[in-house]
């Protein structure tokens, strides 16, 4: 990754007028100058906003609704000047902020490709020369040839992603775009961004799953109501993000306060990715662990239990009259242990202590690597078939039971608690990174990747008598 910057944002923010009846725009309108803020109020969509993104870094941009990040995006594609601030691009953007995007509804397919192509910066030539290229990607067959009114907005899409990608941009900007595509075309989707950014550029992606931003982006930031809350590592950003969905809202302004004195003001903006002090603690708790001792006693060959593996990165979600308490993994027998053997089976246990009385419990556990990427879990029953009720001082044990099949590595898990608060099923507790165990590596393993699927393999020496027969 480059040390050259892509994109630099310097205290950038954005006011839109807010008229309180559509007759005060034209009031507004005929106003004397002196008295232009008479008839409206001023929405800040951003505030103060500095960022900076590296040539080559993907960046994601997680937020509530509302929270600045389409404003953000639009003012660095340059459809939105900002109100203060100033922004420097260095390079070719293509973007896919809204369905259609400069495409006009009265054109043919064909026609829109010339003209969206020409608004990111190619030539009619250049365009002609890729349009089979883009044709082929899109997918709509015949419908090139039809007005664009006439397309499905999965077809919008897969034609506006078609030219951005084919534009070869130094910067790509996705909007949750490619939410509306179909499962196969987004997985084309990501392909291709994967290969763009392989190629050097940079990528900004917008979305609200954790997943995605944990596993294609080196760095995210968390917008919230305008402001840049935090930015550092896709692992750090997303679990604060989670937090914030999650918590009462007359109580999210004090988790903003949080966030806010969390963010490492000493490091560099451009560190990428940057971590949390806490996540460089995980780091080194995981670098400095002894390698893997021999077994004492045969009873050591299905793990122990390391005192010093405790993660400093656990997040608890705001209660709801539920709390979890005591998570950690045991073998069958019930020894406790969180240093495994792959292949060997163990269970996963923590109790939940009610203080309300809960409808619809129901709980659940994931495992996920140290960058944050959820490999996999379990939830104790369907809804249809949770626990109807628990009352006030009741305790429930839960138990999960699983066979490592990963690779030697550091892992960490979470918990969490489903109950029904009014008609909405939500968390009355979640722990994340609740615990981490580590995996023993094994010389002989013949799987490859993080997971082992027990695949078996055969390998025959064929009869070169039979082979052209």
């Amino acid at each position: 990754m480059s040390s050259e910057l892509a994109i630099q944002i310097e205290h950038v923010g954005k006011v839109f007028p807010v008229y309180d009846k559509p007759i005060h725009r034209l009031y507004q309108m005929m106003s004397s100058r002196g008295a232009k803020q008479r008839w409206y109020r001023e929405f800040h969509a951003l505030r103060d906003v500095s960022v900076q993104v590296r040539r080559g870094e993907t960046l994601g941009v997680v937020g509530r609704n509302g929270s600045g990040k389409s404003t953000l995006l639009q003012i660095i594609c340059g459809t939105l000047m900002p109100s203060t601030g100033r922004i420097q691009i260095s390079g070719r953007i293509a973007a896919l902020l809204e369905l259609g995007a400069g495409f006009n509804p009265e054109f043919t397919g064909r026609e829109n490709v010339i003209l969206y192509g020409a608004i990111l910066g190619l030539s009619r030539l250049e365009v002609e020369t890729r349009f089979d290229e883009i044709a082929a990607f899109a997918e709509i067959g015949d419908f090139m040839d039809q007005p664009v009114k006439c397309y499905s907005s999965g077809m919008y899409v897969r034609l506006a992603f078609a030219v951005a990608i084919h534009v070869t941009p130094d910067i790509l900007v996705v909007d949750e775009a490619l939410s509306v595509g179909d499962e196969a075309f987004q997985r084309k989707c990501f392909a291709r961004i994967n290969r763009i950014r392989d190629d050097g550029a940079t990528v900004l992606f917008v979305s609200h799953s954790a997943g995605i931003v944990t596993q294609l982006c080196d760095r995210a930031i968390l917008l919230d109501q305008g402001e840049l809350l935090t930015q550092g590592s896709p692992k750090f950003v997303v679990s604060r993000y989670q937090k914030m969905l999650y918590m009462p809202p007359e109580r999210v302004e004090a988790l903003r306060e949080l966030i806010r004195a969390e963010r490492e003001d000493d490091a560099e903006a451009g560190d990428s990715p940057r971590l949390s002090e806490i996540e460089r603690q995980d780091a080194k708790l995981v670098a400095s662990a002894d390698q893997p001792r021999a077994p004492k006693d045969p009873e050591d060959s299905r793990g122990w239990f390391d005192e010093g593996l405790v993660p400093k990165s656990t997040i608890r979600y705001d209660t709801h009259g539920a709390c979890i308490e005591q998570p950690h993994i045991e073998t069958p027998e019930g020894r406790k242990v969180n240093v495994l053997r792959s292949g060997q089976e163990y269970v996963f246990i923590y109790r939940v202590d009610f203080r309300e009385a809960a409808a619809g419990v129901r709980c659940g556990m994931l495992i996920k690597t140290l960058t944050g990427l959820e490999l996999g879990g379990g939830a104790s029953s369907l809804p249809q078939d949770s626990i109807t009720l628990v009352e006030a001082g009741q305790t429930v044990e839960v138990r999960f039971r699983f066979r490592c099949l990963l690779d030697g590595g550091t892992y960490f898990t979470n918990a969490g608690v489903l109950a029904r608060v009014g008609e909405e099923e939500t968390y009355v507790d979640r722990l994340i990174d609740a615990t981490m165990f580590r995996v023993m590596p094994q010389p002989e393993r013949l799987a490859t990747g993080v997971v082992d699927f027990c695949i078996t393999s055969e390998v025959q020496l064929m009869d070169q008598s039979k082979v052209g027969a």
